[in-house]
């Protein structure tokens, strides 16, 4: 099992109060995750502020901080660590460009970029940013149109691309991402999120779900990754999942209902998960439930504890969490061969 962080980079007024981490902060998060031994960090993708954000923190304004900027300097400053996107929004960028900066992210970094593609979880922000598009555009099929685009421009020595919403004409692309495929983690945890996965993806990155769905809809990525042609297990299964660690399970719980993330989780009711079982799919509980959560998450076919969100009152509270999580999970500090 592998495990990774998800740095803050879009949590102000979701997860976290407001404010919450500043710019010089990302770096050494980045080292600590290192050091314990996380196999990456990752970061989410916002760009304005959600409604519910706004009525909850009235008069402040969360800071959202670009994520493909936060990872090029955590690169630099970290020799192991992988670094992903959790989720980038698809349909909030242009293709082409997207594909330059992971790309020349990869390449600097030494092959430790995975990039994770969404459709986005608040098509308000799509409004916002594209009022004219908005009315007409379907964000799946800009996603999927992004993601042939994207592979196209990886694998190609020249790519013309004609597309309802993106095109290219005769593009000379270098230089190609250092990882031949470059992993592209398709995000997501409806049907279609599924089919994108076993069709492009190296990896699977959806939310939590109750564990019989996840296991069901685990078992469908494995069949239709294989009716594709391609071998069952290319594609990593790596749900995100929230973590509060506490002495006692009472406490766990207690702490994790009383943060933030809650309301996060209620603003997404459209998603359909049932909110009556977010803490017990969730990497919430004593040391030893967790354990024990983590042994059953690998039992229905989870490789991955991936972009792991721990919401906290403030920093220290964040970086006290990752480290006991770390100790709990039995994540192994790297050591240099």
């Amino acid at each position: 099992m592998k495990f990774s962080v998800c740095l803050p980079t879009g949590f102000e007024g979701v997860m976290h109060p407001i404010p919450f981490v500043e710019a010089e902060d990302f770096v050494p998060l980045a080292q600590a995750c290192e050091r314990l031994g996380y196999d990456g960090v990752w970061g989410n993708d916002h760009i304005t502020t959600q409604n519910y954000v706004e009525k909850k923190f009235p008069g402040r304004t969360p800071r959202f901080y670009e994520v493909m900027t936060v990872l090029s300097f955590c690169a630099a400053a970290t020799t192991r660590l992988r670094l992903g996107t959790a989720v980038a929004v698809l349909p909030m960028r242009d293709p082409l460009w997207l594909a330059k900066q992971a790309a020349t992210l990869d390449a600097m970094s030494g092959g430790r970029l995975d990039l994770g593609v969404g459709i986005g979880a608040y098509r308000e922000e799509f409004e916002a940013w594209a009022p004219r598009l908005a009315p007409s555009a379907k964000r799946g099929e800009m996603l999927e149109e992004s993601l042939a685009m994207i592979r196209a421009l990886f694998e190609q020595p020249r790519t013309t691309f004609e597309g309802q919403y993106y095109a290219c004409r005769d593009v000379a692309f270098a230089p190609k991402p250092k990882q031949a495929p470059l992993p592209i983690f398709v995000g997501g945890h409806n049907l279609a999120a599924v089919e994108r996965a076993a069709r492009w993806g190296q990896g699977w990155l959806p939310g939590w779900r109750p564990w019989p769905e996840l296991a069901e809809r685990i078992a469908q990525l494995r069949a239709r990754t294989a009716e594709l042609g391609r071998d069952p297990m290319a594609v990593e299964v790596a749900p995100e999942f929230s973590v509060t660690v506490a002495k006692t399970m009472e406490e766990a719980e207690a702490r994790y209902m009383a943060s933030d993330l809650v309301a996060h989780r209620i603003s997404l009711n459209y998603t359909g998960r049932d909110l009556s079982k977010q803490v017990v799919a969730n990497l919430i509980g004593s040391p030893d439930v967790i354990r024990e959560k983590i042994a059953g998450l690998a039992e229905i076919g989870v490789q991955h504890c991936c972009a792991l969100m721990f919401p906290a009152s403030d920093l220290g509270e964040y970086r006290e969490q990752i480290a006991w999580f770390a100790e709990v999970a039995g994540v192994a500090p790297f050591s240099p061969a």
